[in-house]
């Protein structure tokens, strides 16, 4: 496997659990091989030291110098335009998607189902009209092949087998 994210200093990273849990930092500093101390000027973080283990790598990086100020941070973040790029990513949609799945109403599970029903119905539907289309295609071309229904080819006559002489039966010895 081939490593694309590496922790460097302005790697962005989603802090995946603890009190700051679903928010982005960026990496100011690397302390030692476990932390790193890391600033989130536009997502409420303050700058501490963060365990790597709660943390994830993205694909973004900012550029500043190694332990730089938080408002050189700041700027570097909203000159790249970080928090509109991670909101366009899969990764956040999918986290927004399960966040909004998680908060659904009984009512708004059954209205899903409902339309999950009429969605398949529709699907189905259609499937079973392209089926029958492909159908009456195929069998066209395979009439024209075909003899008609009401008379039967004739079958060539089988060549007989020929006969075998009967073996002549051996004699038992008598006593």
């Amino acid at each position: 496997m081939v490593f694309k994210r590496f922790v460097e200093i302005g790697r962005v990273a989603f802090i995946s659990f603890g009190p700051h849990a679903g928010k982005l930092v960026a990496i100011v500093d690397v302390i030692d091989q476990n932390r790193a101390l890391v600033d989130g000027p536009c997502s409420g973080v303050r700058r501490q030291a963060m365990p790597f283990k709660c943390m994830q790598l993205t694909d973004f990086v900012l550029k500043f110098p190694h332990s730089a100020r938080q408002k050189c941070v700041r700027l570097a973040w909203e000159k790249e335009n970080i928090n509109e790029k991670w909101s366009a990513t899969r990764w956040a949609k999918k986290i927004e998607a399960r966040e909004k799945k998680a908060k659904m109403t009984d009512f708004d599970r059954y209205k899903v189902m409902k339309a999950k029903k009429m969605r398949n119905r529709i699907i189905k539907h259609e499937m079973k009209k392209l089926q029958k289309i492909a159908a009456k295609k195929a069998k066209k071309p395979g009439k024209a092949g075909k003899a008609p229904k009401g008379k039967k080819p004739e079958k060539a006559p089988k060549a007989k087998k020929p006969e075998k002489a009967p073996a002549p039966k051996a004699q038992k010895a008598q006593k």
